[in-house]
């Protein structure tokens, strides 16, 4: 076996891991970009803006929190709510610092072609969504962050 043929895998786990380490290790605060619109991102999605959204993800402010190979899982209070959060590792764009901006970038990912032959998964909604029927300001975010095609079954 040449080293051409050698399979790697991802280093962006590992530079996540390395990153989020040294902001906590220099008492910043770590938040995370993301793309809240690729696939099995499962954050609340009423606080999406412009298709992103911004996650204190600091030890103080999360629970469980682990950065896995595929997943960065914990969970996290919004408006006194808990929820348990899942970010693909593919979604991520920036990992930095609150406090002077400093992290690693992240250039967007392509989406995963969707198999044919599969369902759009009901997940990719926040299943402990606020959004209730009637609730005109909500849905209309809910629409403005192209999840609208999607229905909240309760």
């Amino acid at each position: 076996m040449t080293g051409n043929d050698l399979q790697m895998t991802n280093c962006k786990p590992y530079l996540l891991r390395a990153i989020y380490q040294w902001i906590e290790d220099n008492a910043c605060t770590p938040y995370l970009l993301v793309d809240a619109n690729y696939p099995g991102v499962q954050v609340p999605f009423e606080y999406v803006k412009d298709g992103q959204i911004v996650l204190n993800v600091s030890s103080s402010a999360t629970g469980n929190f682990v950065i896995g190979d595929q997943d960065v899982e914990f969970n996290a209070r919004f408006g006194g709510t808990p929820r348990h959060l899942i970010v693909p590792v593919a979604a991520i764009l920036f990992l930095y610092a609150k406090e002077n901006g400093e992290g690693m970038p992240f250039a967007p990912e392509a989406y995963p072609e969707a198999s044919a032959d599969k369902n759009i998964s009901l997940q990719q909604v926040d299943s402990g969504s606020d959004i209730e029927q009637g609730d005109t300001e909500k849905s209309e975010t809910a629409k403005n962050n192209k999840v609208s095609h999607l229905k909240v079954i309760k």
